[in-house]
């Protein structure tokens, strides 16, 4: 177990062997939880994928998908509203 102080203004400094257990680097987030039975929990946030835009070029192409109008779009729009309802 670690030992650290809350300051006046709330804030507290994490020891750094629990750093070392999360593998936190300066600017990563963390989630702070507490479970229904008051104990408190403390995690790395996700990271958010990073993802290079280039390797999406094409991802949506078929060249057999039959090419449809903007009035055709629209009339799905709304047969798929009134469905909806």
């Amino acid at each position: 177990m670690a030992l650290t102080r809350i300051t006046a203004t709330g804030t507290a400094t994490i020891p750094p062997e629990i750093i070392d257990w999360l593998h936190l680097k300066p600017g990563d987030q963390i989630n702070i939880a507490i479970s229904p039975d008051g104990k408190v929990y403390l995690e790395p946030a996700p990271k958010a994928a990073q993802i290079d835009v280039r390797t999406l070029s094409g991802c949506l192409y078929d060249p057999d998908r039959k090419t449809v109008s903007l009035a055709e779009m629209e009339q799905a729009i709304v047969e798929g509203a009134v469905e909806s309802m």
